[in-house]
């Protein structure tokens, strides 16, 4: 036993021994190139002499070593075999943990997510279903590319199956029509604890849709209504009231402008955007009759195609209202109506004529307007129109043709000294068929189907609908479904109500949140483009540190007490949608009279694209609503849908030029369109993209980076998000913008693919997804590398 002790004290002196000898090594191997001599003078000054082995030591050091027992031996070498394992085994779980580190996510938190169960992502589950996960199904997400309809064609070389096809159709939507559904649905929602104003809402939407009862009435409404204006020609009862009475109360009563238009508005020419002043704009009218512009001859006049079916809608509406297409009045009627209306068509002119001949927001006085255009009394016009306060001759608006406005009064004055007889007939009957126009929205279906028949007469001459620049009130109304025109018809009147119940969806503070992170990194995106010079850098970053993010109006943030004041005036009746709607029309006048000397503002809900006024850019409330957004989804829904779409729009909104500020447009844009190319097998020989199709592909790749950019900052404020159909954090984010596809917008014909294809071009580098994105299918793996 003594000797195995002092065997074991010879064998841990030896190894201490050794590590002293061993101690110089590391710097002798550094210096291998010197001369021993100089590199043993090197060495020694780091060491005390005392603490170099002797030669007698290093003896017994060996012989310690020959003699150690076995067993020692195999304890160092099953040492030296766990320490292996372990490195094995704990070496590969700490890359894996650095590399999900550096993706910005949270291994853990993506398998640990907890799921969204409120009812909106109940129907957010159901509407990812009915598309492919672009990870389970890269062959099939991205092999559609957007038309110039904004409609999806097939890529070359791949079949999609049908079934895909006919569903992803039918749920691709616009966002405007998205709103539209979304407002329907609140319409329709029955809701007895609601305000009165939200009461008196849904109770118009209600009557608008209820058509039986329209049918029933049938031209009764507007009989009474002109028989309460004096009568007219066409029915032999009229009483011949004087025309600037008439007008003056279709204009204050009625919004209805059949001369001219009368709107009130800021300055044009002011752009700076400090002052708040606004004035009366006198425009010229959207005549009813179809007009074109020669430029050869810089007038206009009355498409001669269209002529007959205009004149047969014409005595179409006077047969419903009683007068016989074949009596002598009738015809009389139509006959000055087409004839009033092609004298006016030709003074009138397009906005790009006037614009260029300066014609546009010319200043007079009232004294003034009167004394040059003498046929209308414009004090007394205006005055019903805008009431308050009282207005005066001194009292300055815009003429934006001042040309017509001369022309338009020497014509009303020769058509009253040129009817002897019934001195103002022809004008009469010329503004109760305005009158008519106004409110087809709340006449019975025989007057809509005239108005629809003749708008397709005029799509089958190739004839657009509307004058010029304008378009009739009516157009787009026939076409459209029964509940979209409710829909627009209740915005127009009760705008307030609904940005009030639009603006339940933001109270929460997420789509400030959202809007926030997108600008923050839109701005962080700035500083990694290539620009052209140190100047165009210095403009676009200081144009964009200057933007301010607003969403809606102050207006549209009204209290429920203030919306039930505004509209305490208004009493809605349950079964005639005509009475509601005459109600709705002063409302509006009322409204255009209160835009003068108040600052109120309306409230353009029906907006989805943000716009840019001044260094304010106003975000629409229209856009947080589901499918795109809702405060219960995971954030990661939220930034790959409308965190895209906000990106893009704001992309276009500030950097319209951007494809000659930055060399980098054009590099990722044909760098994605070549991945494109070679994923669809289509790689034959072609030019490259058109520079605004360049543009547009850079602009929406990166408006996915900077969505993506904006979710990864906020999920390192909070990690925690929640979860759809078992997705979370990054492929959520992937999988939801991928149903976005051809957005309808002002510039889906610009975007050669599908925008669903950017998730392929954005996972070329895999450490930002989930997986890698590989189509079997393809003849070519897609590239590693990213554009």
């Amino acid at each position: 036993m003594l000797k195995m002790v002092n065997a074991a004290e010879e064998t841990q002196k030896g190894n201490q021994m050794l590590r002293m000898s061993e101690t110089p090594k590391g710097p002798q191997l550094k210096l291998s190139t010197q001369d021993p001599a100089e590199a043993q003078q090197q060495i020694e000054p780091e060491l005390p002499k005392s603490t170099l082995p002797r030669e007698s030591d290093l003896e017994e050091q060996r012989a310690a070593e020959r003699t150690k027992p076995g067993w020692i031996k195999c304890r160092c070498s099953l040492w030296a075999l766990v320490l292996a394992f372990c490195l094995c085994v704990v070496l590969p779980g700490m890359v894996f943990y650095l590399h999900h580190s550096l993706r910005g996510g949270n291994w853990k938190q993506e398998v640990l997510a907890s799921p969204c169960n409120s009812s909106a992502c109940q129907r957010a589950s159901v509407h990812l279903s009915m598309s492919a996960d672009p990870f389970t199904h890269p062959c099939d997400y991205f092999l559609f590319s957007c038309g110039p309809d904004g409609s999806s064609t097939k890529a070359q070389g791949h079949q999609r199956e049908k079934s895909r096809r006919d569903v992803k159709e039918k749920r691709t939507l616009d966002r405007k029509t998205e709103l539209l559904q979304y407002l329907r649905e609140i319409l329709e929602s029955d809701d007895s604890l609601a305000s009165s104003a939200v009461q008196k809402a849904k109770a118009f939407y209600r009557t608008c849709l209820d058509t039986k009862s329209l049918d029933n009435a049938g031209e009764e409404p507007f009989l009474a209504l002109i028989h309460k204006l004096g009568g007219w020609f066409v029915s032999g009862q009229w009483n011949q009231t004087d025309f600037n009475s008439t007008l003056s109360v279709l204009m204050r009563d009625y919004a209805t402008f059949p001369f001219f238009n009368a709107y009130v508005d800021k300055d044009p020419t002011d752009t700076s955007g400090e002052t708040t002043k606004r004035y009366i704009q006198i425009d010229q009218p959207d005549l009813l009759i179809p007009i074109e512009w020669i430029s050869e001859k810089e007038k206009s006049q009355v498409i001669r195609e269209t002529l007959h079916p205009f004149l047969a809608s014409c005595s179409r509406y006077l047969a419903l209202l009683g007068s016989p297409p074949d009596s002598s009045s009738s015809k009389i009627s139509v006959g000055a109506f087409v004839s009033l209306s092609s004298e006016l068509a030709v003074a009138m002119a397009p906005l790009s004529h006037r614009k260029a001949k300066g014609q546009l927001s010319q200043r007079l006085t009232i004294k003034e307007l009167q004394s040059i255009a003498p046929a209308v009394d414009w004090l007394g016009c205006l005055q019903a129109a805008f009431h308050s306060p009282p207005l005066t001759e001194d009292e300055r608006v815009l003429l934006h043709n001042l040309p017509y406005v001369v022309q338009m009064s020497h014509i009303i004055g020769n058509w009253i000294s040129g009817h002897e007889l019934s001195p103002s007939g022809p004008l009469h009957t010329f503004m109760l068929l305005n009158l008519l126009h106004t409110l087809l929205p709340a006449l019975d279906s025989r007057f809509s189907e005239t108005a629809n028949n003749f708008s397709v007469v005029l799509g089958h001459v190739g004839v657009r609908q509307g004058v010029l620049d304008s378009k009739p009130q009516s157009e787009g109304f026939t076409a459209a479904p029964r509940w979209k025109r409710c829909v627009l018809e209740t915005e127009r009147g009760f705008d307030g109500v609904l940005a009030h119940l639009l603006g339940i969806n933001i109270a929460g503070g997420e789509a400030e949140e959202l809007v926030e992170n997108i600008l923050s990194s839109f701005k962080s995106q700035l500083y990694k483009l290539k620009w052209h010079n140190q100047k165009t850098l210095q403009f676009v970053m200081r144009k964009g540190q200057s933007v301010t993010p607003k969403i809606g109006t102050t207006k549209e943030k009204s209290s429920e007490a203030e919306l039930d004041l505004l509209y305490s005036e208004v009493s809605v009746s349950l079964d005639s949608f005509f009475s509601n709607y005459l109600q709705l029309l002063s409302l509006l006048q009322k409204r255009r009279s209160k835009l003068l000397h108040d600052d109120w503002i309306s409230a353009d809900i029906l907006s989805v694209t943000p716009s840019l006024l001044g260094n304010e850019l106003s975000v629409p409330m229209g856009i947080f609503i589901p499918p795109l957004f809702h405060p219960t989804y995971p954030r990661a829904m939220n930034y790959g849908v409308l965190g895209f779409l906000l990106a893009k729009d704001l992309l276009h909104v500030l950097l319209p030029d951007i494809y000659s500020q930055s060399v980098t447009v054009r590099d990722v844009g044909q760098c994605v369109w070549s991945h494109y190319r070679s994923v669809t097998n289509n790689e034959s020989q072609a030019p490259p993209l058109p520079t605004a199709q360049q543009q547009e592909v850079w602009l929406q790749f990166s408006a996915l980076q900077i969505a993506l950019e904006a979710y990864q900052k906020s999920l390192k404020k909070q990690p925690a998000d929640t979860s759809i159909s078992g997705f979370s954090t990054t492929r959520l984010f992937f999988v939801a913008f991928s149903q976005v596809n051809c957005d309808a917008d002002l510039y889906h014909h610009l975007m050669p693919l599908e925008p669903s294809f950017l998730v392929t071009a954005i996972c070329a580098k895999s450490h930002l997804c989930p997986t890698t994105l590989q189509c079997p299918k393809t003849t070519r793996r897609y590239s590693s590398h990213g554009c």
